[in-house]
């Protein structure tokens, strides 16, 4: 199994001074390495591109969309500023060769209703996202654009890996896929295997391996053993990046409601989470 991290565990937002992250999760051991990019219009992609050369490190972009792009809304110039984001993140995995373009792509991030997703969002986040996997799969034919479940205080929208399948086979373009997270699914499914295999190989395009707590991957209630069994059965290739958050964080910390410390920095985190999961990893057979 290939791991990686994200770099949500050293920055809130990624700017030409985080360039350094790229070379020290190479020297951690992590064989993959997840840019988090809420505002690709500010992204260092040159830099970035430079500073990967060498590393050989796979690349992979997640992103959350927010108010003022929230693929579900009625309001067509906000759903045009989601359609614009995502388009200019499949432009910076082609530059990067990111062949992942994975998180909570199809609607505002927190934006919730409050109410189950009504027939409207529904149509107007695949229509949209129809437009966007249209444009990736005719300017870069290699990429997945893999759909994050997220947990119900996050979105009202897609929960599950059901749903997200749903979705994916809505738009009806062969380049969508489904963005599994343990942290989420501990809350949402029923069953790690049953997601897994519900999603299979065709389907499962990309996984967050987040303990239940979001602490040190490996020392909670997730189960491991059970999950990447599951993984390994359907067969899938991808990486297997630790995501999480540094204790100093302010916004991101208060948004996903983080109120103690799992480890004194990102960092003791990433490099304990990957010492454990190797460790299970090792374990299965298929």
């Amino acid at each position: 199994m290939k791991f990686g991290v994200d770099t949500f565990i050293w920055t809130e937002i990624f700017t030409i001074k985080d360039l350094w992250i790229i070379q020290k999760s190479k020297e951690l051991g992590f064989e993959a390495i997840d840019f988090a990019v809420a505002h690709p219009e500010n992204f260092p992609t040159d830099q970035v591109k430079e500073a990967l050369k060498e590393s050989g490190l796979e690349v992979v972009i997640t992103t959350t969309l927010g108010e003022k792009s929230n693929l579900l809304s009625d309001d067509q110039e906000i759903r045009g500023n989601g359609i614009r984001s995502l388009k200019k993140l499949v432009d910076i995995c082609l530059e990067l060769g990111s062949n992942i373009l994975g998180g909570v792509n199809y609607a505002g991030w927190g934006c919730l209703s409050g109410k189950p997703p009504t027939q409207k969002e529904w149509e107007n986040s695949v229509t949209s996202m129809r437009e966007v996997a249209a444009y990736a799969l005719q300017k870069h034919p290699d990429l997945k654009i893999c759909v994050e479940p997220v947990n119900r205080f996050e979105t009202h929208f897609i929960n599950t890996a059901e749903v997200g399948i749903n979705y994916c086979m809505a738009v009806g373009i062969k380049n969508m896929a489904v963005h599994l997270d343990c942290f989420h699914m501990i809350r949402e499914e029923t069953s790690f295997r049953e997601a897994v295999l519900t999603c299979g190989k065709e389907y499962l395009g990309y996984i967050h391996v987040c303990e239940n707590n979001r602490g040190i991957p490996g020392t909670g209630l997730v189960p491991w053993i059970e999950f990447f069994q599951a993984v390994k059965e359907v067969g899938y290739e991808g990486p297997l990046v630790i995501e999480s958050f540094d204790p100093s964080f302010e916004v991101l910390n208060a948004n996903c409601a983080i109120w103690r410390k799992f480890a004194d920095t990102g960092e003791e985190l990433a490099v304990k989470g990957l010492a454990n999961l190797k460790k299970i990893s090792e374990t299965i057979e298929v």
